[in-house]
């Protein structure tokens, strides 16, 4: 770790559970985030400026106005851009070290196949129930441990999905892919802007906690807010032995 690392990492490095070891497994790890948007944008800004080493972004989208009432990795400036490159952007004007792979397209099951394998953790930012489903696929195939977010209106969830623990359900356990779920997108129903702040930021503590091997993560229990009364509900959920996914990973 070079001098101006230590510097740049101080307080991490300040911390017993972290030290300098847990602060170069940081650096050295690659995280693959599904979605710059609401969730994505406060995710890639805290793995950035905590100096995970490599992020790969993934987000067919481009900036768009509506975005910027809650998507805080994008300007006015980058109106039209690609998600993905304003993100890049975002991070570079933060920790200029981290190499940030953007990816402009949808991520579909083929792409998803490919690049989970390559990935220490993953971040599901995504809005869809089939992009969740095809992330929670690969992520059970590579056995890659998954940290899954979403938020609509008030309400928001957070869950760490983890194929190493033998214990440890996938998202297809607590929602199945042959269950039919109503859609509900931040354009018709509206999102509280700062919800998708608090979700995100707690999808990078939980990420950064996997890839240096502090604490308890979130694995097993589904952690939802109701942002109007600021409660938290903790849920906690199990693996299903007739999962269609995970039933017979294990």
């Amino acid at each position: 770790m070079t001098d101006e690392q230590l510097l740049r990492y101080s307080r991490h490095i300040l911390l017993n559970e972290i030290g300098i070891e847990g602060q170069a497994q940081i650096l050295s790890s690659h995280a693959l985030i599904v979605g710059a948007g609401g969730l994505g944008s406060p995710v890639a800004l805290y793995l950035g400026s905590a100096g995970v080493g490599h992020i790969t972004v993934v987000d067919h989208d481009r900036v768009d106005m509506t975005n910027l009432q809650r998507q805080i990795a994008h300007t006015m400036e980058r109106v039209g851009q690609p998600k993905v490159l304003s993100i890049q952007t975002a991070i570079a004007a933060i920790n200029p070290d981290v190499q940030v792979t953007p990816i402009m397209l949808r991520a579909d099951a083929a792409l998803l196949d490919t690049l989970v394998a390559q990935a220490d953790v993953v971040l599901d930012c995504s809005d869809n129930f089939a992009t969740r489903h095809a992330i929670n696929t690969a992520c059970v195939k590579h056995r890659k441990p998954l940290v899954s977010g979403a938020a609509i209106r008030f309400d928001g969830q957070v869950c760490v999905y983890d194929p190493r623990d033998a214990n440890s359900p996938c998202y297809a356990c607590v929602f199945p892919p042959d269950n039919t779920f109503e859609e509900t997108r931040c354009a018709t129903m509206g999102v509280f802007a700062p919800l998708v702040g608090i979700i995100g930021s707690l999808q990078a503590a939980e990420a950064l906690k996997l890839l240096s091997a502090v604490g308890n993560p979130l694995t097993g229990r589904l952690l939802m807010l109701d942002g109007r009364a600021m409660e938290f509900t903790e849920v906690r959920i199990a693996r299903q032995a007739g999962c269609p996914i995970c039933g017979a990973a294990h």
